[in-house]
């Protein structure tokens, strides 16, 4: 009866269009005050201690890091870069812009932000090289995912906030899944444009590929300051991040110059407002993850799927399914934020590793950003390229379905996730 009506009041409030947070607040008031006598104080106190958590600083500084390199000129160079990589096999500018996505995922941590840095710059040059359009879209949207599983990645540090795990083994057992999916959507890519025949372009010089690194290096540079600086202990994630912000800006306004003192303030703005939204949702979340945990939900569902011998093969299709049909509806914030604290008992008392469980909601939510109705990727795209969200969704299928195949072996295979993690004595 309790699950039941939490979980039903949450769904009927979003269903009125309701914004999740507001939603999951109001479903948590609306309990404590039919079933319970707690005092409704304590859900004043529970959003503020919700919050009050170091790791949570991470997000913030996260956004901000990206918001500098997306209007600092970075992206343009990770693009010239890439181009003088790959530029040259079928299909060579969307080959480009996957590997170019990937390289921007690495300093961002977002995925809007990888689709808009990537996609505003090349899409028109695919085009005009006489790619056609559903194509280019195609390949941004669903390469700008990549944002949110190779690190530093906002949906890891919500997952880790919501079960207690470790940000930075999450960070490092995101990586090698991140080059594998990359590598999958540049063959994709490839096929594609060699069924196609789509144009190639000249094949670039040692010096030009030596040139355009040389110019993109001081933005790689900031994959080896977090992912390094966490690995050696030098920082934490938290402050990994900050460290992120303080040389996004440095390069974007002093090195590369392509970004003036005054567009700083501006910046600085859109990221509060990014970071006060999020920063709300995970609030709220807490909240309604603390009211299902005092009511012992997930407990009873764990205990309830081992007393009928679930296996852990129809447990994880059974998380895939939930987790995808979530993303038909919710956001990824949202879903890790709400999904996790449930799901998680269930998975660890099925012996299933808590850091293999996160990289495996994470591709969920990668899939979630690129699906209809509510695909942020889709969205973010749609702006770009002026086309709607149903020509999009059909020029997306054949990189969507590339996607649903790595879930399936990021899901059954765990070393994929826990190798690297484990060979570095991290686990």
């Amino acid at each position: 009866m309790t699950a039941f009506f939490l979980f039903g009041f949450l769904v009927l409030l979003m269903l009125t269009g309701m914004p999740v947070a507001v939603s999951l607040g109001l479903t948590v008031l609306a309990f404590l005050y039919v079933f319970t006598d707690v005092p409704t104080v304590i859900v004043a106190q529970k959003l503020f201690t919700g919050i009050e958590k170091f790791e949570i600083m991470a997000i913030p500084f996260f956004i901000l890091a990206g918001n500098f390199l997306t209007h600092g000129g970075v992206a343009r160079r990770m693009i010239n870069f890439a181009t003088a990589c790959v530029g040259h096999v079928h299909g060579g500018l969307g080959v480009a812009g996957v590997l170019a996505c990937a390289l921007f995922a690495a300093v961002s941590g977002s995925s809007p932000a990888t689709v808009v840095a990537i996609g505003a710059i090349l899409l028109p040059a695919m085009v005009k090289f006489g790619y056609p359009k559903r194509f280019g879209a195609g390949v941004i949207t669903t390469s700008g995912a990549l944002g949110i599983l190779i690190p530093p990645s906002i949906v890891m540090v919500m997952y880790a906030v919501a079960t207690n795990t470790s940000i930075g083994t999450l960070f490092i057992a995101g990586v090698i899944p991140g080059i594998v999916l990359a590598s999958m959507l540049a063959g994709m890519t490839w096929y594609r444009a060699w069924r196609g025949n789509y144009p190639r372009m000249p094949r670039a010089s040692f010096a030009t590929v030596l040139k355009t690194f040389s110019e993109s290096i001081w933005g790689l540079l900031l994959i080896i300051i977090v992912i390094g600086g966490i690995y050696a202990g030098l920082f934490t994630p938290t402050e990994a991040a900050a460290m992120s912000a303080v040389y996004a800006f440095i390069v974007a306004v002093f090195i590369y110059k392509d970004m003036t003192l005054r567009q700083v303030p501006k910046v600085l703005l859109d990221s509060a407002n990014m970071s006060a939204m999020l920063l709300f949702i995970i609030a709220n979340a807490i909240l309604f993850s603390f009211l299902m945990t005092n009511e012992n939900i997930p407990q009873a569902m764990a205990q309830w799927m081992i007393d009928q011998n679930l296996s852990v093969i129809l447990f994880l299709f059974g998380v895939n399914i939930l987790l995808l049909l979530a993303g038909n509806v919710m956001e990824p914030s949202s879903i890790t934020l709400i999904m996790a604290p449930l799901l998680f008992p269930i998975a660890t008392k099925l012996g299933v590793d808590p850091i293999h469980f996160g990289i495996l909601i994470t591709v969920n939510m990668e899939v979630g950003m690129c699906h209809p109705p509510v695909g942020l990727n889709l969205f973010v795209a749609s702006g770009i390229t002026k086309m709607g969200i149903t020509e999009l969704t059909v020029a997306v299928w054949p990189w969507l379905a590339t996607m649903l195949v790595f879930l399936v072996i990021v899901t059954y295979w765990p070393p994929l996730s826990l190798w690297l993690p484990r060979m570095l004595g991290i686990m």
